[in-house]
């Protein structure tokens, strides 16, 4: 079993590095580095090709303050956990290449994670007593998914959005205000002065684990465009819409938790960073079950989770060898599927 583990996560656009240590039985964070690149608020959305030079620039550095702060040397380090997928291709070959260098450099043990799983294990950090089964609602900028946990390393998808992430929909919905990227925390912000006056949709409110995002996303298009006061309306339509997204996320988790009688909800990635989003679960779920999420620097991109999700496969014996790649799209290690209906295609 590892004693010390050095987690680096490069999926998108954070440069991340992070030490974990041994405390009795459980890892324990000690050190955790984000670099994050600001030079794609100026086009409005990430530019692969810039992630991928700024995380070569940034990922020795960054790995090398992660271990001074932890006050570890490189030669204390049993393993390196890397996040191997999904992302940005480009981004996820600096970090797996580096990886494997370091590896084969120290002789340490090497780790694929996979970056999904690793929200699931970021709450762990902070809530040590967490164990399932629960329900998991992982909410990202390219992600929705809601997620039965009966035991660490199972995971059942109850539902997943068919079109648009929730975080991808705030993006665009930040953007169509004229605001910042990224564009949930500006959201957030402004909607706190405005109210829900706006008759938005809640798509697919009541229809099963499913989500759907592109239909308020031109909801609010429309609103925006018939606004003859955009400047007066705008905090007014950013928190209609983040009522209308907040709804459809905490009644779906709510009726899965129903579903599966468990008493435990886990919410995790960069969306789920919203303060307001953790406060309306609660009180969505006041009664019926534990709202547990972390904190935000844990719930956007970051080693600490790899590093974490990487100490759970380490600790049941699983290995990566030199043939470890990146994959843009690689496949969730445990993760189940419900079975296509008899008749049924895609």
């Amino acid at each position: 079993m590892p004693d010390v583990v050095l987690g680096i996560e490069t999926s998108c656009d954070e440069t991340s590095a992070a030490v974990l240590v041994r405390d009795g039985a459980r890892p324990e964070l000690a050190s955790l580095v984000i670099l994050s690149q600001d030079i794609h608020a100026v086009f409005g959305g990430v530019v692969p090709e810039l992630a991928s030079r700024a995380h070569v620039t940034a990922i020795g550095p960054v790995v090398e303050r992660a271990l001074d702060q932890a006050g570890v040397p490189l030669s204390a380090v049993d393993a390196v956990a890397v996040t191997a997928g999904p992302g940005l291709i480009g981004s996820l070959l600096v970090g797996v290449c580096y990886a494997k260098g370091l590896v084969a450099a120290s002789g340490k043990t090497l780790i694929g994670v996979h970056h999904l799983e690793a929200h699931v294990f970021a709450p762990t950090l902070e809530h040590p007593d967490l164990e399932p089964p629960f329900v998991a609602l992982i909410v990202s900028g390219g992600h929705t998914l809601l997620l039965d946990v009966p035991e660490w390393g199972r995971y059942r998808v109850l539902g997943e959005t068919r079109d648009d992430a929730a975080g991808e929909a705030f993006d665009k919905v930040a953007s169509m205000l004229e605001l910042g990227y990224p564009g949930g925390p500006h959201v957030e912000a402004l909607a706190e002065s405005g109210t829900d006056r706006f008759d938005l949709p809640r798509p697919m409110l009541a229809e099963g684990f499913d989500f759907s995002f592109s239909g308020l996303k031109t909801a609010v298009l429309y609103t925006v465009r018939g606004s003859a006061r955009l400047d007066a309306d705008r905090a007014d339509i950013a928190a209609s819409f983040q009522a209308a997204a907040f709804d459809v996320l905490t009644a779906k988790t709510r009726a899965a938790l129903e579903h599966t009688g468990y008493r435990t909800a886990v919410l995790g990635g960069g969306v789920a960073c919203s303060r307001t989003l953790a406060r309306r679960m609660a009180e969505r779920l006041e009664g019926v079950a534990r709202v547990v999420v972390a904190q935000p620097r844990l719930n956007a991109d970051n080693a600490a989770m790899i590093a974490r999700a990487g100490w759970f496969h380490l600790e049941r014996g699983e290995r990566s060898d030199h043939y470890l790649d990146a994959d843009a799209r690689m496949p969730w290690p445990g993760l189940e599927r419900p079975p296509v209906p008899s008749g049924a295609t895609g």
